[in-house]
């Protein structure tokens, strides 16, 4: 795991900007701009953890990851993760290595992975792309989706941690649409 200090924009997120960042190949032609969701962010969580402390460099952390996970399209550009190491469990279901997570077609396929039949389905990720599932949640959630850190269980390597995230839907998403005529 690294853990850098973030710099050149965005104090929340390392391995955005800079020298070491010039040959990232980004999924959307470059590096994202978090301005919008930070100030979401600043204005809605409930804390403010001491700088330095575990608490505030696993939630810049989770940021960081967050970050390369939906905008770096090559495994070798991430930063905050070791690729070969690393695994994802949301909600008790089953771990995904980072390969998986890619051959899911990105984060938010993997985060919304149900097992709801299809036609309960408001969003399938087995139907999305990473394009597509952009689209969608970006329309839809234009502020973006802020994410705090409440409580760490445990510390690095292995990091157990509570959150909340939260966003306002102030656009259309297309699942809805599809509700609306079923």
């Amino acid at each position: 795991m690294a853990i850098a200090s973030a710099v050149e924009g965005d104090k929340y997120r390392s391995f955005l900007h800079g020298e070491e960042e010039k040959n990232t190949k980004w999924r959307f032609g470059g590096p994202p701009n978090y301005d919008t969701v930070n100030k979401l962010f600043e204005e809605g969580r409930t804390k403010v953890w001491p700088p330095g402390s575990l608490e505030e460099k696993v939630q810049n952390l989770v940021k960081t990851w967050e970050m390369e996970l939906f905008h770096k399209a090559c495994v070798d550009d991430y930063k905050s993760i070791d690729p070969k190491k690393y695994t994802f469990s949301l909600n008790g279901r089953k771990p995904l290595t980072l390969e998986e997570t890619f051959k899911l077609d990105g984060g938010y396929n993997a985060f919304m992975q149900t097992s709801l039949p299809v036609k309960f389905r408001a969003y399938d990720p087995e139907k999305e792309t990473v394009d597509s599932a952009h689209m969608a949640f970006t329309t839809a959630f234009p502020r973006g989706f802020a994410l705090e850190v409440l409580q760490v269980y445990s510390g690095p390597p292995v990091i157990v941690y509570k959150f909340r995230h939260w966003a306002y839907m102030e656009g259309p998403f297309k699942a809805m649409l599809l509700l609306e005529n079923w």
